[in-house]
């Protein structure tokens, strides 16, 4: 994950080492010259445990500053697709959505100011490190999104309990699927302002799918629609 960080341009403000392990800022150093004047610091495997959240850390770790979430909107007409995250807590569920988004090769991850922030040290081990590679854009509330979306003539799509059997839609080849917060769903204004809800079949005894595996056989049906 720290390597993914580098390439995607991010410039660590120190790179901390575990004591042994030495070589791999070594080999950093040699390969990405963008490093030649970061500081290094080594530490004893004991205080490199107390920095780690993790129980057996890898024993590398970067301080960077956290990437912007309000770049300029990516669009390209006709192709692209956005997952949109209404209140969404969960950061084991944010990491995998945004994994699935940057597999899938959607255009940017959007999401309300209010979810849980994509760059919390547990969606940064869930995402691998896709939170590096796909647009993170932060907006104020649902509201601005759909602003941002009709204006690029984006059609909305829902993942929602009463939709229609995802089997039986025409789905488009551009679009933005919104996926809403673990407890409650989408908001009642937002699913009524989505062009088209849609759920997934469920012949099993389970009532629902938890976010992110809904959001992964949703997005990658968006992502490959299937000819109509």
């Amino acid at each position: 994950m720290c390597e993914d960080a580098i390439i995607s341009g991010l410039v660590p403000e120190v790179i901390l080492i575990r004591s042994g392990e030495e070589a791999v800022a070594e080999n950093w150093k040699k390969n990405y010259p963008g490093l030649s004047s970061v500081e290094v610091i080594v530490l004893s495997e004991a205080l490199f445990l107390k920095l780690s959240s993790t129980k057996s850390p890898q024993g590398m770790a970067l301080v960077v500053k956290s990437p912007e979430t309000d770049s300029a909107f990516p669009y390209e007409e006709g192709k692209s697709r956005y997952i949109v995250l209404e209140h969404l807590q969960d950061p084991g569920n944010m990491g995998t959505i945004i994994r699935m988004a940057d597999a899938f090769g959607y255009t940017a991850v959007l999401f309300t100011e209010d979810s849980v922030d994509p760059y919390n040290e547990k969606v940064l081990r869930a995402s691998m490190g896709s939170c590096f590679h796909i647009p993170l854009i932060s907006f104020a509330d649902s509201a601005k999104i759909f602003d941002v979306l009709k204006e690029k003539g984006i059609p909305s799509i829902g993942g929602h309990l009463r939709g229609m059997d995802l089997r039986s839609v025409d789905l488009p080849r551009s679009s933005a699927l919104w996926i809403g917060n673990e407890a409650n769903g989408l908001s009642e204004l937002t699913s009524s302002c989505c062009d088209i809800l849609i759920t997934i079949p469920m012949p099993g005894r389970a009532e629902s799918l938890n976010a992110a595996s809904a959001a992964s056989i949703l997005g990658y049906l968006l992502a490959f629609p299937p000819d109509n």
